[in-house]
Formats: C-alpha cells, sequence, structure tokens
C-alpha cells in the first residue's frame, strides 16, 4: 500500500532535467513568503526572540528632497518607493531595539527579486556588513551610530539585475534567523546608471545625460526631405506609475530576471513587445487610414498614455505608426536610465528580400507593377537609438545602437529589430549581430527600376544610387533645434570609404549590385525631372514635370504621374526643354488623403522611338495650420493656472468629432475633449490646471478628426517656484 502511494507521489512532483532545480523567473511581480523565523533546529522551550536584537524602524530616504534620489539623479520620478541607480551607494538607517553591539551581535541585508530567488542568479542577494566597499560590487557599512539606530551606506552591483527589489533584514540568533516582515514601504528600484563607469550603459558627457536620461520631452521629425517638420513628443519617464509600467514590458516579454541587467537582452526583447504582431504587445500598428475603435496616430502628443493603459488594460493600445512605436520605446529606454534618442532617416528604405537594393518593377507602358513590386520607400521612417557597450562583438561596436519596435520584418521569429552597431553599420560589418543588413539597406540601398522584355530578359532601366538615406537626424543636445547624424551611418556617397563599406557588406554575403555590375544603357541624351508646389491642405496644386531632349532626335514620349492620383499624357519631344504642370485638385484628394497628409509621386516616362524609360520618384508634404497655445495669470508650481489652446477652421467644410488633447509633463495630465467647429470659424478651449514641477516646460497639444490630421500646437512655459 505505501509502495504505491509512493510512486503517486513521484509522479506528481514536476521532472528536473539536471539543468533547472527551479522554474523560470520572468515576472518582476511575483514573489514567495519569506520566513520570519528560520530556525536551525529544535527550538528550546525557554527561547524568546523579543530577548535579541530586532528591527524596529528602516528609514528609506526616499523622498525627492533627500539625499538619495537626489545623488542618484531620480528626485523627478513622481514616486513614494526608493529609486536607485546601480554600482552607486545609497543610504539607508536602521532604528533596533536597543543599542547595536558589533562584537555580539550579527545582521545581513538580503535583496530579494521575483520568485524562487537563487544567489547564483542574482535574484537573492545577501549583503554582509563590512569595513569597505568596492566600487560597483554589492556590500554594506556602517557609516554613522547613535543610540539605537545605525546609518548604512549601501553599494549595489553595477551589473545588478534592473528592477524592483525587496529589502530584509535578517538578525542571526543561535537558534536561529529573524527576518523582518515583508515592508512593501522598504521596496528598492534600481536603475541602469549612466554616470557610473563600471554600468554597461556608462555616459561620459553630463550634458549628454542631460538630454538622453533625464529629458522628458523630445522632437519629432517627419514630413520629407524638401520640407522637414518637427513635433514635440512628451516622453514622460518620471510621470506617476511609468516606472511599474515599464518594468511589465519585461515581464510581458518574458524576459527572465537574471537576463534584466544586460541592455543588449532588454533591448532585444522591448523592440519586439513594444509593437503587438506576436505578442499582444504595447501598440497596434494601423497604415489604412481606418482608425476605427482606437485613436488615430497623429492624435497622440505622447507616451504616457499608451503605457498606463497598456500597464492596465494588458491589451494593444490602437493606434501607431513609426513615430508612435519610436516615441513609446525611447521612453521606455530612459525611464530604465539607458540613454536613448529618437532619429529619423529621411527617404528610407523598406527591404524586403535582404538583398541591399530596392527592386521597383515596370510593365511594359513604364508604370510601376505593384504585384510585383515588394520593396518600397517611406518619406521619412523614426527609430530609436539606444547607448550601450557591446561585449559581444569586437572592440569598436560599442556606443550608440539602432533599435526599432516598429514591425517591418520578422528576426529570429518574431517582429522586432536591433540592437545593431551604428558603426558596424557605417562600415559594412553587417555580419555583426542583430539585424544589420536591414538597417544597412534602410539608409544605403540602391533603387533598381527595372522591367521584363517579351522573351524574359530582365532590363535594367535605371540605377538611384542616392535617393535612399539622404539625411538622418535627432533633436540636438539642449535644444530644440536638429542634429544631423548622416555621417554617423554612412561615408559620403561615392567617395572611397564608402565603396569599402559597400565591398565588405557585399563580402559578408549581402549582395548590393552597383552600377559597374549590370550593363544597361540608360537614355542618356534626355533628362527628366519634377517639382510639387508647396500648398496648404485644401487647396489645389500642381505638379510640374520638366524634359529636356539634348539630343537633334524627335521623340514620342508617354509620361505617367501616379501615386495619390494617376494621369497620362503623350506628346511629341523636339530637341530643346519643355514643362507639363499636372493640377491636382482639392476634390480629387481631400477624400482620401493619407495620414500623413502627404503624397509620394511616381513619374515614369516612356520613349516610344527607342523603348526606354525615365523614372523617378518624389514626396511632398501639405501645409497645416497649426493650434495656438496661450497661458494666462502667473505660472507658479502648486497654483492654478489657465490655458487656451485656439484652432481656426481652414475647410470649405465643417469639422465634426473633432478630439483635442492638451499634456505636458510636471504641467498637466493629459486632457480631451470633442468639438465641432463649422467652416471659418474659430475654436477656442480654456483648460484650468495645477502646475506640479517648477523649471522650464512644454505644453502640447493635438487636434485630430477625418478631414484632418497632424494638427499641432506647442508652447514653452517657464513654471516658477512658489
Amino acid at each position: 500500500m505505501s509502495e504505491t502511494t509512493n510512486t503517486n507521489e513521484e509522479k506528481k512532483k514536476p521532472l528536473l532535467n539536471g539543468r533547472r532545480a527551479l522554474p523560470l523567473s520572468n515576472s518582476n511581480d511575483e514573489e514567495n513568503e519569506v520566513p520570519e523565523m528560520e530556525a536551525f533546529g529544535l527550538i528550546p522551550r525557554g527561547f524568546n526572540p523579543k530577548d535579541y536584537l530586532r528591527v524596529v524602524n528602516i528609514h528609506m530616504f526616499k523622498e525627492p528632497h533627500e539625499i538619495n534620489k537626489q545623488q542618484h539623479h531620480t528626485d523627478k520620478y513622481y514616486s513614494p518607493k526608493l529609486i536607485v541607480r546601480r554600482g552607486q551607494p545609497f543610504q539607508i538607517q536602521i532604528d533596533f531595539n536597543r543599542p547595536f553591539e558589533p562584537q555580539t551581535d550579527q545582521f545581513w541585508l538580503e535583496y530579494l527579486i521575483g520568485r524562487y530567488p537563487q544567489q547564483n542568479k542574482g535574484t537573492y542577494i545577501p549583503i554582509i556588513v563590512g569595513d569597505v566597499l568596492k566600487p560597483g560590487e554589492w556590500g554594506a557599512k556602517i557609516t554613522h551610530k547613535e543610540n539605537n539606530s545605525i546609518r548604512l551606506s549601501i553599494m549595489s552591483s553595477a551589473t545588478c539585475i534592473v528592477g524592483k527589489f525587496r529589502l530584509y533584514v535578517a538578525v542571526w540568533t543561535p537558534f536561529g534567523i529573524l527576518r523582518t516582515h515583508r515592508n512593501s514601504t522598504t521596496d528598492t528600484y534600481i536603475l541602469f546608471n549612466p554616470w557610473c563607469q563600471q554600468d554597461a550603459v556608462y555616459l561620459d558627457d553630463e550634458k549628454e545625460r542631460e538630454e538622453y536620461v533625464l529629458n522628458d520631452v523630445g522632437i519629432i521629425f517627419h514630413g520629407n526631405i524638401n520640407d522637414i517638420k518637427l513635433r514635440s513628443w512628451s516622453y514622460g519617464q518620471f510621470e506617476e506609475n511609468m516606472l511599474d509600467a515599464c518594468l511589465f514590458l519585461m515581464d510581458k516579454a518574458e524576459l527572465e530576471l537574471s537576463g534584466r541587467g544586460n541592455p543588449i537582452k532588454i533591448c532585444r526583447v522591448a523592440s519586439a513587445v513594444i509593437n503587438s504582431r506576436d505578442d499582444n504587445g504595447v501598440i497596434a500598428g494601423s497604415w489604412d487610414n481606418t482608425y476605427a475603435y482606437g485613436v488615430p496616430p497623429s492624435a497622440w502628443t505622447g507616451s504616457v498614455d499608451i503605457l498606463l493603459e497598456y500597464y492596465s488594460s494588458k491589451q494593444p493600445v490602437r493606434y501607431g505608426q513609426c513615430w508612435v512605436f519610436a516615441g513609446v520605446f525611447n521612453t521606455f529606454l530612459r525611464c530604465l536610465g539607458i540613454p536613448a534618442r529618437l532619429v529619423t532617416n529621411y527617404s528610407s528604405a523598406h527591404d524586403n528580400n535582404a538583398n541591399l537594393q530596392l527592386d521597383f518593377f515596370l510593365d511594359d507602358e513604364g508604370k510601376i507593377d505593384t504585384k510585383l513590386t515588394k520593396d518600397s520607400v517611406w518619406n521619412y521612417h523614426c527609430w530609436n537609438e539606444a547607448w550601450m557597450t557591446r561585449p559581444d562583438l569586437p572592440v569598436g561596436f560599442g556606443g550608440w545602437q539602432v533599435v526599432d519596435g516598429t514591425p517591418q520584418e520578422t528576426s529570429d521569429g518574431m517582429y522586432r529589430c536591433g540592437p545593431a552597431s551604428v558603426q558596424a553599420i557605417k562600415h559594412g560589418h553587417v555580419c555583426f549581430q542583430f539585424d544589420a543588413p536591414f538597417v544597412y539597406a534602410e539608409v544605403n540601398s540602391d533603387i533598381v527600376y527595372s522591367r521584363r522584355e517579351k522573351n524574359g530578359t530582365q532590363l535594367i532601366e535605371k540605377i538611384d544610387t542616392a535617393h535612399i538615406g539622404q539625411l538622418i537626424v535627432t533633436k540636438e543636445i539642449g535644444g530644440d533645434g536638429m542634429m544631423e547624424i548622416t555621417e554617423e551611418y554612412k561615408f559620403q556617397e561615392g567617395s572611397e570609404e564608402e565603396r569599402l563599406a559597400l565591398e565588405t557588406a557585399v563580402m559578408y554575403g549581402v549582395k548590393k549590385q552597383s552600377t559597374q555590375d549590370i550593363v544597361y544603357q540608360p537614355q542618356a541624351d534626355v533628362d527628366m525631372d519634377f517639382q510639387v508646389q508647396k500648398v496648404v491642405i485644401g487647396s489645389d496644386f500642381k505638379v510640374t514635370i520638366t524634359f529636356r531632349n539634348k539630343s537633334r532626335n524627335y521623340y514620342t514620349v508617354t509620361t505617367y504621374l501616379s501615386g495619390n492620383i494617376v494621369c497620362l499624357f503623350s506628346f511629341l519631344f523636339l530637341p530643346s526643354a519643355r514643362n507639363f504642370d499636372v493640377v491636382i485638385k482639392s476634390s480629387e484628394y481631400l477624400s482620401d488623403l493619407l495620414d500623413q497628409a502627404s503624397f509620394h509621386f511616381f513619374v515614369t516616362a516612356r520613349i516610344d522611338e527607342t523603348g526606354k524609360i525615365l523614372a523617378m520618384q518624389k514626396a511632398t508634404v501639405l501645409e497645416i495650420p497649426t493650434l495656438r497655445i496661450k497661458t494666462q495669470g502667473e505660472m507658479v508650481a502648486d497654483k492654478e493656472m489657465s490655458v487656451t489652446v485656439e484652432f481656426t477652421n481652414p475647410l470649405k467644410q465643417t469639422l465634426e468629432n473633432v478630439t483635442l488633447r492638451l499634456e505636458g509633463p510636471g504641467v498637466l495630465r493629459t486632457m480631451k475633449k470633442e468639438f465641432r467647429i463649422p467652416t471659418n470659424s474659430t475654436l477656442i478651449w480654456e483648460v484650468k490646471c495645477i502646475p506640479k514641477r517648477p523649471g522650464s516646460r512644454k505644453l502640447i497639444a493635438s487636434l485630430n478628426c477625418d478631414a484632418l490630421r497632424h494638427v499641432y500646437g506647442e508652447l514653452n512655459v517657464q513654471i516658477q517656484k512658489p
């Protein structure tokens, strides 16, 4: 009978595979109970725990004005908990029931994270109190003793897990260990530390740390290469509950706790969980101009609403496009202490088959064959750079790493991209992980226009080597201006270094065709160019196509203009220059306006006598009226102030279901209101708020409705101390 019972019990036990005695620990929130009394054996009858040293209270010095948050640059976090950065000492005070006697009393600290804490995984950290603190290693020493209290200086490891730790104080007695009971007010958040030389994210420039870690508002550049637009974005990494929301993303991605000290691993899993494609991640993308049951991407003013909604609902937030994915990713990185910036690449390639070139296939008439053409060019694309060492790569490839949360292609089975070393991309070392070939193509691929003859041979009509990655920018340090970083990604087009980088990329098995590889005869005696008139949304505008015939021949040219509008015309081309104007009426484009309020035009022209095709593409952005923001009265922290948003309807129609959003980190949480604005009328919305934080702040507003998108406004305000 007893034998059978044993066998059943054995069946119930989980099988251990010899390598992992405990289940995976990949949630920062889960925890086990820790025994308050851990006996060494049988406890004698007369034992009374109260006879021994006992902890009465623990002071964490966790207020924003106190030493820990001041020294660790965490005083901006709206959190009642202690938040410190790893590899740097912080202070706590322990009050005992009697004076501490070093000769006879023995106690130690225990920091625990997640379930099943283990010392070899870094999830259970016992700290014996010693005489010295070693830089970047766990340790503690007494700095002050008075009456029943001691002050401790605690050093965390510069490589420790980033997350929320639980603190226990354990006291040794001859019969067992006495621990403090579970007290969530002593929980300690440990973050990355760009101020610590031993940390993988160390950044040695104070102004860069101010910008890339502590700045909670950024600038996103959009528009196109000929018409650069900018808007502010509220990262809001210090707002209430944002730290917990960001740590939750690592739980959602099921990143094992022991991997959460490594910025490479964190960036890799975060770039997958920022989008919802294969893991129900934070943001659902939409690029088809339909946003039912969600917020259009252009209406968001910052990351706070998105991350907090995801944290509470655990469901993807609708909707995002590249700048929204990048804005939220930037918040996540800065919140954890990883230096990060948002980057815009103008004329960004999406290379579908990783051959480092964009293949545009034309049909017999010279029109783009949409069935065959899978590659595409985006007016602009936003991604992020995160700063870290890369011990997994050869020396010299640390520093800025490209990470991208926009779902474009899968990498190791999930929609994610990076971290890819910017240095490796520049020098063509696309063999180094992660996803360097894809990023290389985004900034440096050629566009190859080709068509298939009736006998099946492929004819190359044109190779454009300079269209992709024309300009790569980010926000300047300490201001709202633009900083160009194109040279960090690529050498000057056509230079010897650029050719060498290209040959290196080809050597690593990634084929980027160059003009030398292909024999093709372009129509050298005819030039084509086109210009798009700048115009305010709601007005007609024209596209002017210019041809130059440099030969003495007469040619017949059939021209296609395609994009949001398609038109066709033919003409006899004499040896001279000719201009053609194509007028695009607002009535034709307003109902079908893309979310970007931009047009991407392809012009292809077939010369009938030679069969040659000329091809070119350009984008243009419509001018959109802005919101005007004003303030009234004095602007003082903890005193009510008034903010007004104004907007005049520029369209020849009433704007229905208009949503206005207004936010400003440290001044007001996001406010929303619905309006209806008749033609030619001006809307005025007044909001009262109480700013919390003094200093230079920014108010950001957006207006959104089906007829108008990408309407923004912003205002810099100086909040005085009370």
